[in-house]
């Protein structure tokens, strides 16, 4: 990794990712990066936080002959240090990701898996502490139900809503992924420098209004002598 890199992913990993949604909002991004709906399912400490470039990995329907195919299992051209962020199709119902995923990712020095999507075997992804965020679980597996197609490619998750109430989410590779107990965000590369500088005076201002509040201040009051509403 660049040392601009990672002085960049090191400033990031500082900050929840709520703080990090706030300076995207502020940003002028219409969904903060907040990659709906995925939640972590492991390992159960709370205090498990991840950060680093995304490695992508789009997902069709096993049906799809069209689609391209992959010669090499993803897995193993995951690069170390990334984030691996899988997209399903919507709607299915299989797990995309199960514990020889996870021991083969673990091998290759990959910090953990982002799934629009589901995964499987919860009991083996906890026992290797291997963080792992996803929609949900299943008892079933890939086959015959989806396939990888596609790696280091941008791709598109969309919400299980209208996109009219929530924009879908571009994840560039590379793209700074940060995720936590409260969800998953995705900070562009070129807005990385932003978010640091921003999520940095939230963080300040944050600490202020506390400080008031648990001096006895009302809410209303501390927001807007700190926040200017």
């Amino acid at each position: 990794m660049p040392p601009d890199a990672a002085s960049i992913q090191a400033a990031l990993a500082v900050f929840s990712t709520c703080e990090i949604s706030d300076a995207l909002i502020k940003l002028g991004s219409p969904h903060g990066g907040h990659i709906p709906d995925i939640h972590m399912l492991s390992p159960t400490d709370s205090t498990t936080r991840i950060c680093g470039p995304a490695y992508t990995v789009q997902m069709v329907l096993g049906t799809n002959s069209v689609a391209p195919k992959l010669s090499a299992h993803f897995v193993d051209t995951a690069t170390e240090g990334s984030v691996i962020v899988i997209n399903a199709p919507q709607r299915v119902k299989n797990a995309v990701w199960g514990g020889l995923m996870t021991a083969g990712a673990q091998a290759r020095g990959a910090q953990g898996v982002i799934i629009s999507g589901r995964c499987r075997d919860l009991a083996e992804h906890r026992a290797a502490s291997f963080p792992v965020f996803a929609k949900g679980h299943s008892t079933l597996g890939q086959s015959p139900f989806t396939r990888p197609s596609e790696v280091n490619v941008p791709i598109v998750i969309r919400p299980d809503v209208s996109e009219e109430d929530f924009p879908a989410v571009l994840v560039s590779p590379g793209d700074w992924i940060v995720a936590d107990e409260d969800g998953v965000v995705c900070v562009p590369t070129a807005l990385a420098d932003a978010v640091i500088t921003l999520a940095t005076t939230g963080r300040e201002v944050d600490e202020r209004c506390m400080q008031d509040i648990k001096a006895g201040k009302g809410v209303q009051e501390t927001f807007k002598k700190h926040r200017g509403k």
